[in-house]
């Protein structure tokens, strides 16, 4: 019997090779914030994954909260997204920007000039944020965002889809998780707002929608697609006493804009709550399209959860980093490589494009 892994699967108008998906990944190696050489090779060396999502991309300088991430606002990113892409195609692969705007995670030191820490309300996030230029800070609070804000917010999210074409992606994915921006608008946890933007459901999701309804009137719904991550606790999120249901009709919506995928993110292998299969189920059951799984998978699990039929494709993070060729490792059985994880997050290309490339 063949492994449903490893079979080609038809993601709206994009044909995947297999069901393997690269997991969106922060690496820090965009300095500048414009994905240069070791970034395209990076990509490059993983292109035989059905499905490359890329590592969180700013659609605004107001987003650009970490160190050395890329960003998609003008033209310095698209050519130097040009070349990812690029590489990537020419592996045979497929490719989609991970658009994630930081919001309140983040510090100003971190920003470009003029640039501004934003988020639904003044509510700083939990802990500290590194910066190259003064170490480990702790987050400051945010400036909560105007209608002017946000409608400009919406908009950047739009034209960055715009150019995500014009850099030859293949789509993107809205990061509506892990604490970020569309994440802080859906989480009672840093949304205090009592306007049309928060308090009940309909109006904390009305963000994340609102997003999804512009890029699909940019480009082709079924070039988009959303993360999400129920019960997540990462960046000071947790769950409320309408946390189902807020999803329920997220899923609803989402799926009435003819989105092209939902991604569940599941970080209950990295001590998280778990989304429960019944979570997991209804989302399953509410969304009209694909579904991606992800969290700690490794292919055995993979392999069951498709034939059980919980998901249509599933993401793999960590293991990609050190087993560029991790779908031939797989395939044959082979043995994954650990990565170093001191060099996660460092500047230079060791720890990042000097893992063997081999299946």
């Amino acid at each position: 019997m063949s492994e449903k892994l490893f079979e080609s699967y038809q993601l709206g108008n994009l044909k995947l090779k297999n069901r393997v998906v690269m997991a969106p990944m922060t690496r820090n190696r965009s300095h500048g914030n414009v994905p240069g050489e070791s970034v395209a090779t990076y990509y490059g060396q993983r292109a035989e994954a059905g499905l490359i999502i890329t590592e969180g991309t700013s659609p605004s300088p107001n987003g650009l909260g970490y160190p050395r991430i890329p960003g998609l606002f003008n033209g310095d990113h698209v050519a130097g997204w040009k070349r990812v892409a690029d590489a990537v195609h020419e592996g045979g692969g497929h490719i989609l920007v991970q658009l994630m705007h930081t919001g309140r995670v983040g510090h100003p030191l971190n920003l470009p000039a003029g640039a501004t820490l934003l988020a639904p309300s003044a509510v700083a996030a939990p802990g500290e944020m590194y910066t190259d230029a003064e170490g480990p800070k702790p987050h400051p609070a945010p400036k909560q965002m105007t209608e002017d804000d946000i409608e400009q917010a919406i908009e950047e999210y739009a034209r960055a889809a715009q150019l995500s074409l014009e850099a030859g992606l293949d789509g993107v994915e809205l990061h509506g998780a892990n604490g970020y921006l569309i994440d802080q608008f859906l989480n009672t946890a840093s949304n205090t707002r009592t306007d049309r933007w928060g308090g009940s459901v309909e109006n904390r999701i009305r963000f994340a929608v609102e997003v999804a309804r512009e890029v699909t009137r940019r480009i082709d719904s079924q070039r988009v697609g959303m993360r999400i991550s129920p019960y997540g606790a990462f960046n000071g999120m947790g769950p409320d006493d309408e946390h189902d249901e807020l999803y329920r009709k997220l899923a609803d919506e989402l799926s009435s804009l003819k989105l092209s995928y939902l991604h569940i993110v599941d970080h209950s292998s990295m001590g998280a709550p778990p989304v429960s299969d019944e979570v997991k189920a209804m989302l399953r059951k509410q969304f009209n399209g694909t579904l991606i799984l992800s969290g700690g998978y490794e292919r055995d699990r993979a392999e069951r959860d498709l034939r059980e039929d919980k998901g249509d494709l599933v993401a793999f993070g960590r293991p990609f980093i050190s087993n560029p060729k991790l779908v031939s490792k797989m395939r044959r059985g082979g043995e994954l490589l650990p990565p170093n994880s001191d060099l996660l997050y460092t500047p230079g290309d060791e720890g990042y494009i000097d893992y063997l490339v081999e299946g």
